[in-house]
């Protein structure tokens, strides 16, 4: 272990330890529970926190959204556990990433890496020591298994590193970051929130890259249909019911309507791709 790197992570630890659990479970069965009961077995006195367990089933386009959201508002240190696996059982591997302020712990399959990417990865290690793991390990339910011990030991201050090897080919999802196309952007539609606002993978600093400046008109194409839509700083600057485009609390561009369902009217979905450029770029 490299005496720096030490030094490092243990600046990060909570006082008490902090483990927040994001999953597609839902909250009728009890696998949520058997997580938490584990969670506490191995560390009493450890807080846990429910960043939500309505995720759609195996959707990590969502989950990976909900938990970029949420994770910046939780102190240094927090161990955030994510658990949306449509691979639980097969080849892909469970995963430690340490950032430069907190960790994730969950499967390596691209949930993680948009809130690891934004934080700034520091390093990734691929859990496969049996001493951080329940004795029996079903190949059903590693949440419980595998992601829930190991993330209880990392918050007591256990090493990174000793939970297994240091990897750098863990999977970078498509959605993590939009590609430049023709002078404008093409991402993918992120997430669609209680009111339908339809929420991008689309930054700020990506809008900047192609000139994007408040009050502009953008074109905004959900496949094969396109829309010229105000780029505005709040929902309120449009009439009731008319379409706009904003960045949102969690710094993504947004397609809304006032007081309306952008979701519904254009037709959109979680996964869809979305190509939005200048409408002066444009014509």
């Amino acid at each position: 272990m490299n005496p720096r790197r030490e030094r490092n992570t243990k600046t990060m630890r909570s006082t008490i330890p902090l483990i927040t659990l994001l999953s597609d479970f839902g909250v009728k069965d009890p696998y949520v529970a058997e997580m938490k009961a584990v969670i506490l077995s191995i560390c009493p006195a450890a807080r846990i926190i429910d960043i939500s367990h309505q995720i759609e089933k195996f959707n990590t386009h969502m989950g990976a959204f909900v938990l970029v959201s949420a994770a910046p508002y939780f102190p240094v240190g927090t161990v955030h556990v994510a658990v949306v696996d449509p691979g639980v059982g097969t080849k892909r591997r469970p995963l430690i990433v340490e950032t430069k302020r907190c960790f994730y712990v969950g499967p390596d399959n691209g949930l993680l890496m948009l809130s690891a990417q934004r934080e700034g990865i520091r390093h990734v290690y691929n859990i496969s020591n049996p001493h951080y793991m329940l004795p029996t390990i079903s190949r059903t339910f590693h949440g419980r298994d595998i992601f829930a011990p190991a993330a209880t030991h990392l918050a007591k201050g256990c090493v990174p590193s000793e939970f297994g090897l240091e990897i750098h080919d863990y999977l970078i999802p498509r959605f993590a970051k939009p590609r430049m196309r023709k002078g404008g952007l093409l991402g993918e539609v992120l997430y669609i929130d209680n009111f339908g606002n339809v929420v991008s993978n689309i930054s700020t600093k990506d809008l900047e890259k192609v000139g994007v400046k408040e009050s502009c008109l953008l074109y905004v194409k959900f496949r094969k249909k396109v829309s010229k839509l105000k780029f505005c700083p709040a929902y309120g600057k449009v009439p009731v019911k008319a379409p706009l485009t904003l960045i949102g609390s969690s710094n993504f561009l947004e397609i809304s309507i006032n007081q309306g369902n952008a979701s519904e009217t254009f037709k959109v979905k979680i996964g869809d791709p979305i190509c939005v450029s200048l409408f002066s770029s444009a014509r």
